[in-house]
């Protein structure tokens, strides 16, 4: 498994890296983790409605290729995109689907965070409110997209959006749950769970 270090990158050219990606790699090319942050941006899955989104604030919005609805990207997230070859690895999509929620629930333990999947709503949340999102897309046997999570960054822009096409959902971030963690100590946990999961 190769973990690519991005940092803070556009969204758009890094989705089509990982599509050009997916379409390009063999039966031998390795497994890559791709770890980064995004400018502010919506994206809207193949699921996702217009309604969804309730007010123009100013930032873009991308049709993209992942399944579900609509959901925020900014600066204090961290994004892990995982690109998996599914049939060499023998895992379907609800077992990876399920792997990667572990892996969040299993990592805010870590920092003394209950948190829990929530029936019928991809994720994981905290007493109610959303703290990570997940998305894939799978092409020929191979996943891209992965998963968010909300560490230190302005929640307001999630007031402009049914988060994942649900009215109202409440979300929350690691550092209104454990004061002071620094987006280096989740990126840490983060790759040591999905090491483990994965």
């Amino acid at each position: 498994m190769i973990v690519r270090r991005l940092g803070p990158v556009e969204y758009e050219p890094t989705w089509r890296a990982m599509q050009d990606f997916t379409a390009q790699r063999t039966q031998d090319t390795p497994d890559q983790i791709w770890l980064c942050q995004h400018p502010p941006v919506f994206t809207l899955g193949l699921a996702g409605k217009p309604e969804h989104l309730l007010r123009d604030i100013g930032i873009p919005v991308v049709k993209i290729d992942r399944g579900g609805q609509i959901t925020y990207h900014g600066p204090g997230q961290l994004v892990a995109y995982l690109l998996l070859d599914l049939k060499r690895r023998g895992i379907t999509i609800k077992g990876l689907v399920n792997r990667m929620e572990q892996a969040l629930i299993d990592l805010l333990a870590e920092f003394g965070v209950s948190a829990a999947r929530l029936t019928g709503a991809p994720g994981v949340y905290v007493d109610g409110a959303k703290i990570g999102a997940l998305g894939l897309k799978v092409k020929n046997g191979c996943c891209y997209h992965g998963l968010a999570l909300n560490v230190a960054m302005d929640l307001s822009p999630f007031a402009a959006i049914n988060p994942c096409g649900y009215e109202g959902m409440a979300v929350t971030q690691l550092t209104e749950l454990v004061p002071g963690i620094t987006l280096e100590q989740a990126s840490a946990a983060l790759l040591s769970q999905l090491g483990r999961h994965l």
